[in-house]
């Protein structure tokens, strides 16, 4: 691979690469000729509020890129093929990618955007299902705001490690876009909403249910196809998502004064106390009587 050319700069010593149809940005600059050798470097990134007029077109990308809508409408094309631009949306180029990224004039985009390069970069793209020239969803959609906000305030701290600690938050972010992917649309998108209202039924209830057989007649769903969803998305069965909100009630619960196991098990819907601590053991790694000392 051809070593990178440094990034052109205008006037203002901002990148050329930049778009001037942004009516306000917050945007961060370390090293815009990063080493080849390194493994990892982040280059710039940061928020832009894009003007109606808001349009990019470019054939190339200097670095790999990961953009991220936080609210907004757009369209995009990207390797030749079009998408829509919404809140949650993000997608990913780099060299030899081509990218063509349309604002909405009634809807202005808002978007996060991180630039780096490095012997991993395009293995981390690849490892969070975003390859260059590919598109994503995440949910909620506003799952990555938080660590693109803490990458922008690290990126524009003073101080010697703030290149290392946005390597660290650039990899947090690819970890995170993997927990919250969610279906970009098609057939997948009609399971993936009835997980979500399920999900968020079992959270709104999760003290008075109990079985698995409660939950797939709260969420109207056959019980295999519950558990089938939630392994697909979630990892887990509908069954232990339930008891880990549970436990992690009766964590908190354990926590306060006075209070006694027998009590907290009986509110998390427990009869036997030793059944519910063999529970509470299995789920957080310590019986809560131990559990209890450590506070």
């Amino acid at each position: 691979m051809k070593p990178l050319k440094p990034a052109a700069l205008d006037k203002s010593g901002t990148p050329e690469f930049f778009s001037p149809q942004v009516a306000a940005a917050r945007r961060f600059y370390l090293n815009l000729n990063p080493p080849r050798q390194r493994r990892l470097s982040v280059v710039c990134g940061g928020l832009e509020h894009c003007r109606p007029d808001y349009a990019i077109h470019r054939s190339t990308f200097p670095f790999y890129s990961i953009e991220y809508v936080a609210r907004g409408q757009g369209e995009l094309k990207l390797a030749g093929r079009s998408h829509v631009l919404q809140p949650g949306r993000l997608f990913a180029y780099g060299p030899r990618v081509s990218h063509h990224i349309i604002g909405s004039p009634s809807d202005p985009l808002v978007k996060y955007f991180v630039d780096f390069a490095g012997q991993s970069a395009l293995k981390l793209l690849r490892a969070c299902r975003l390859a260059p020239g590919q598109v994503a969803q995440v949910f909620p959609p506003n799952a990555l705001t938080p660590l693109f906000d803490e990458l922008i305030q690290s990126g524009l701290q003073a101080g010697r490690q703030r290149a290392d600690l946005c390597v660290g938050l650039l990899e947090c972010l690819a970890l995170k876009i993997v927990a919250a992917h969610a279906p970009v649309g098609g057939a997948e998108t009609l399971a993936f909403d009835t997980y979500q209202q399920c999900r968020l039924r079992i959270e709104q209830h999760f003290l008075r249910l109990r079985t698995l057989k409660q939950i797939a007649e709260e969420c109207h769903a056959n019980n295999a196809y519950l558990c089938r969803l939630f392994r697909r998305y979630d990892q887990q069965t509908p069954y232990q998502y339930l008891l880990r909100l549970k436990m992690n009630h009766a964590a908190a619960r354990l926590q306060q004064p006075g209070v006694l196991v027998k009590q907290v098990a009986e509110e998390v819907g427990f009869a036997d106390p030793f059944h519910f601590s063999r529970v509470f053991k299995s789920v957080l790694g310590l019986s809560p009587d131990t559990f209890r000392r450590m506070r």
